[in-house]
Order: structure tokens, then C-alpha cells, then sequence
């Protein structure tokens, strides 16, 4: 299938066929171990990387497209995070060579610029820090490979109209255009999004609160290149004076992001008439351009209390919505999957007990926390709530002319970044560097020697299985014989190697550039041990490491807990 979507008058997306599955006719109701609900990014990302980890699951999505029917861009931002997933999951390639890769943004008070960043500065990752991507293309890729893996019965046209909790799992009747069925799962995620039916079902409460906040979206080709950055204006003079995103994607289409008022009447905003005279209004009338795609949008944030109920997970928009500052929302659903995908497969094969699957939720519960309050922030500051508010503003927008405290303030981006798990967002690990990275952060995909004399990157290491490394530094003979032994007993969900020297025996990982050690926080000749996560969080960091120590905090990391020891 090509990888374009682009045809003329807009976006055409794939259409796949739906085939009657086997349960409309068996004579009694087949049982599951996975079912997902839904295949938007959270869906599809957590289906992918089961499969990679040799688990068959059964994904019911009630249409038959990627993306929304209408074509929007949606989504558009995939961070270092997603990206470095992506990578283990095989089509970290094609994104690269659709996408848009950049790492500077800037925000704008009429013409002058108050605030500049670059992400390269601090990245070390074979991944840049963002690509731009229309969202339906990244769904796209990972339906492709699904089916390309082969172990996910993906049944389109498939609307879930029934639910009901078992002791062991959940019962779903599904309809389909063939008729109904019921179908029984072990295990049932739900990523179906913000207006999620067996939410509903569960009567689980989501905090709701909506926006004041009005956009209208026009996706623009023009004939004319623009600096690959990704501008956001505070106060945007063709506007108003009101907000408006820049920002390139692929096929040479440009996302403008147009603040509106509170009370706009949202279709005449979204004619392309009108969208075109705002973009006349912002870029010159001499400039030409296509109108590719026009809509409006508005937002809500809203948080379940627990991801988990029973048997039932929740991730992505069914678990916590939030406005799309900072591309929060889709990065989060799929940084879902990434830490529920390993703690489930491990659950299945028996090689983790079933409370591993509580630390999902004890997880990315306050992640989601965390990217609502910073998106709420950015919401607040780009739409102030009332006059003392809209004070605070001018006055920070004023000073980060001057002096560079204030900028940060008008940093309206805030853009998703992987989330440090058992740190208050507050707390010092968060905000400043410590040495190498916390316990529960994760390791950038930085380059390494491989075992087998390959060059490569971390992610090579968490290919094809739910294993856990552990890496150990500093002069430790001594310790030869009882690490061989606990490497051979743990295999199965462990493999140990060795940071640039061979004193145990091990694997010898090397680090010719120094950034796994940079990134770990190694010090010459001091014995440390690090336990890297399925996920490449840090799970563990023990100095003076012996053979009991590493054995019991694989034993905590398998039931979800963090160890921070150091001797």
C-alpha cells in the first residue's frame, strides 16, 4: 500500500474490508486472553507491541479507516519517547522517511520572539526529539505491521453494545454488519476514547471539565517553503490578538492552529473561505496556497481514578483526556501501551504475578495528572481566565524581552517528554539533572556495541521479548561465579551483560561514545548495578552491587516496585 494519503481535494485514507469472524456462527462462546478495544494510537501501539512479544489479541474497532472519518490531521507531534518505541517496534523507519524531523521552537509576542528552545542540545538518542506526522499516518504504519507480524485477528467494523465483568475476565457482545456476537476475554483493554462505552458501563466517574478554549484547524500546502520550526504566537496581530500554532507536517502541509473567541460561531469559522482569508490575513495576500483541510476543535480534560478495574485496563482517552497543548495527549496514550505491553505479557506467560498489573495504573495515573496540570497551564496562559490572569501574562510576555528568568513563563509548547514514575513532579529529579538518570526515568536509546560485535542502540538490547537487562559496572570478580549462576536462573526475564569489560563472564556491552555510561551515571572503577525495564526505565540502581541484592529488587521490579539502593 503507498505511504501517501495526500491526493487532490484532501486526504483519501485506506479502507479495510470486513470479514465475518468465526464467532458469528461457532456453537458456543470462544474465549480470549486479550481483547482491545479500539484502534486509535493507544490501541493499535499496545496490539503491536504484544505481538512483538508473542501475545495474540483480538482488536474490535467500530470502523473500518485509520484516522477520523473527515480526514483531520489530528495529532501531529511524536516525541523522543514514542519514537525510541516505535523503533522496537519496526516502523520507526518509515516515520523517519514520512515525517518531519525538527527541534526548534519558538514563541512569538507580535514579531518578536520570547522564547526559543532547541531539544537537540540535550538529546543523545538515535531519535530526534520530535517528528511531525498527520496521526493517521503513524495508525497507518501500525496496522501494517500488525498484520505483518500476524498475530492480531484485527476485526474493523465491530462495535462493542454489550459489557459485562466475569470473576476472570468480561464478557462483550459485539455488532457487526454481519450481526451480532459474544465473545469472552481474559483480559480486556479498553482504548476506545474519551466517549468510551465500557467506561460508561463500569459507571466510572472522569472528573470532566471542558475547555472555554474555541481553535479552528486549517491543514495548508503553500507554494513556497517556511522554516522548518514550530512557531506558536501568543498574540497574533493577523488574529486578533489571539493565539495561533505553525507548524510543518508531512507532504509539504502546514498545520495553522487558529485561537477563536469564546462565543464564535464555529461553521462559519470553519468555511474554507473564512480559513482562507486567515491564512491570507497571517502570510500575505500574494502568497499562494491549497487549503487541504479545514475543522474546529475544542477540548476536555478528564481523569478515571484507576486504570485498572478487575480484569479491565484502560489507556489513552478512555483513562484521561486532556487539550492537545504540548502533543500531551497522543504520546501519553501511547506511552500507555508502552508500560501496560511488557507487565501484561510477563502476567500471561506466568513469569509475573497478576499485582504486577496494579503498577500500571500507580504509573501513568500521575503521569496523566502531571501532562493535564502542564496543559492546563499552557491553556490558562494562551486563554487567561480573568483579568489578573491576562495581568500575569502581559507582564511575563513584557519582561522575557528582557531578561531570560521570564522566559520559561512564555514557553506555551511544554512538550511531552517521558515521565520520571515514583517522583513527585516537583521533586528535584524532575527538575534538575542528577547524576545520570533517576530511578523510574527513562534511558534515551543512546548508541552501544552489542554483544555480537554489531554497532547498534539500547533498543536492540528489549528486542523480541518482555527481558529485562541489568548492567554492571566496576571491578567485581570476586562475584564471578554466584552472578553466572543467578544470569542462568534468571534468564528467562532477565540477560546481564557487562559495561565495557569482561570480570564476570558476561556479555561484554561496550559504550565507545561514553553516553550509556553519561547517561547511567558510571563512575570509574565503582561497582554499580543497573536494571533497565522492559520499557528502558531505570527499575533499579545498586552500588556495591552482590548476587542477593540484584536478585531482590528483579523480584520487586516484577511486581512493580522501584529500588533506589545505595550501599
Amino acid at each position: 500500500m503507498s505511504d501517501t494519503a495526500l491526493q487532490p481535494g484532501g486526504y483519501i485514507l485506506p479502507e479495510y474490508e470486513f470479514t465475518a469472524p468465526g464467532d458469528l456462527t461457532a456453537d458456543e462462546v470462544r474465549r480470549y486472553p486479550v481483547v482491545i478495544v479500539g484502534a486509535g494510537l493507544s490501541g493499535l501501539a499496545l496490539a503491536c507491541d504484544l505481538a512483538e512479544r508473542g501475545v495474540a489479541t483480538v482488536v474490535l474497532d467500530d470502523d473500518n479507516t485509520i484516522g477520523v472519518r473527515g480526514a483531520s490531521s489530528r495529532g501531529i507531534v511524536y516525541a523522543q519517547k514514542t519514537l525510541e518505541m516505535m523503533d522496537r517496534l519496526g516502523i520507526y523507519e518509515r516515520i523517519r522517511a514520512k515525517g518531519v524531523v525538527w527541534s526548534v521552537g519558538k514563541t512569538l509576542a507580535g514579531s518578536e520572539v520570547v522564547y526559543e528552545f532547541d531539544a537537540s542540545s540535550t538529546s543523545d538518542s538515535r531519535q530526534p526529539p520530535f517528528i511531525n506526522l498527520q496521526q493517521f499516518y503513524l495508525e497507518w504504519f501500525m496496522v501494517d505491521r500488525v498484520i505483518e507480524i500476524g498475530r492480531t485477528d484485527l476485526r474493523w467494523k465491530s462495535k462493542v453494545v454489550g459489557f459485562e465483568t466475569l470473576a476472570d475476565g468480561a464478557r462483550i457482545e459485539v455488532e457487526t454488519p454481519a450481526g451480532r456476537y459474544v465473545l469472552e476475554a481474559d483480559w480486556v483493554c479498553d482504548c476506545s476514547g474519551v466517549n468510551s462505552f465500557i467506561r460508561d458501563c463500569l459507571r466510572l466517574d472522569t472528573h470532566q471539565a471542558r475547555g472555554i478554549d474555541r481553535w479552528c484547524i486549517s491543514d495548508v500546502r503553500f507554494k513556497e517553503p517556511l522554516p522548518i520550526e514550530r512557531w506558536t504566537w501568543v498574540e497574533a496581530p493577523f488574529n486578533d490578538n489571539r493565539a495561533v500554532w505553525q507548524h510543518l507536517m508531512a507532504d509539504d502541509v502546514w498545520r495553522l492552529d487558529f485561537q477563536m473567541g469564546p462565543e464564535t460561531d464555529i461553521e462559519h469559522v470553519s468555511r474554507p473561505e473564512v480559513a482562507a482569508e486567515r491564512v491570507r490575513r497571517q502570510l500575505g495576500e500574494d502568497v499562494e496556497f491549497e487549503l487541504v483541510w479545514v475543522g474546529p476543535y475544542s477540548y476536555r480534560a478528564q481523569l478515571i481514578d484507576n486504570f485498572r478495574a478487575g480484569r479491565t485496563l484502560f489507556l489513552g482517552d478512555s483513562a484521561h483526556a486532556m487539550s492537545p497543548f504540548g502533543a500531551r495527549g497522543g504520546n501519553s496514550g501511547i506511552q500507555d501501551a508502552d508500560n501496560l505491553g511488557w507487565k501484561l505479557a510477563l502476567v500471561l506467560s506466568g513469569r509475573a504475578p497478576e499485582a504486577l498489573l496494579d503498577s500500571y495504573s500507580a504509573e501513568r495515573r500521575p503521569a496523566a495528572q502531571f501532562n493535564i496540570m502542564t496543559t492546563r497551564r499552557t491553556a490558562r496562559f494562551l486563554q487567561p481566565e480573568s483579568p489578573a490572569e491576562k495581568l500575569l501574562r502581559d507582564a511575563a510576555i513584557s519582561l522575557a524581552k528582557e531578561h531570560p528568568f521570564a522566559r520559561s513563563l512564555c514557553n506555551t509548547g511544554r512538550l511531552s517528554n517521558s515521565y520520571i514514575y515514583g517522583q513527585p513532579p516537583t521533586s528535584r529529579a524532575q527538575r534538575h539533572k542528577v547524576r545520570g538518570v533517576a530511578v523510574g526515568e527513562a534511558v534515551q536509546n543512546v548508541p552501544v556495541g552489542l554483544p555480537d560485535g554489531q554497532a547498534g542502540t539500547l533498543v536492540d538490547l528489549f528486542r523480541n521479548g518482555p527481558a529485562f537487562v541489568g548492567i554492571w559496572s566496576g571491578a567485581l570478580p570476586a562475584l564471578a561465579a554466584a552472578v553466572i549462576r543467578l544470569a542462568n536462573r534468571e534468564a528467562p526475564v532477565l540477560r546481564m551483560l557487562e559495561l565495557g569489560r569482561a570480570a564476570l563472564g558476561l556479555s561484554v556491552l561496550e559504550d565507545p561514545a561514553g553516553k550509556l555510561g553519561a547517561a547511567l551515571g558510571a563512575a570509574r572503577g565503582k561497582p554499580i548495578f543497573w536494571l533497565l525495564r522492559p520499557d528502558m526505565h531505570l527499575a533499579a540502581r545498586i552500588e556495591n552491587p552482590d548476587a542477593a541484592k540484584v536478585s531482590r529488587a528483579l523480584r520487586g521490579a516484577l511486581h512493580g516496585r522501584l529500588q533506589p539502593e545505595r550501599a
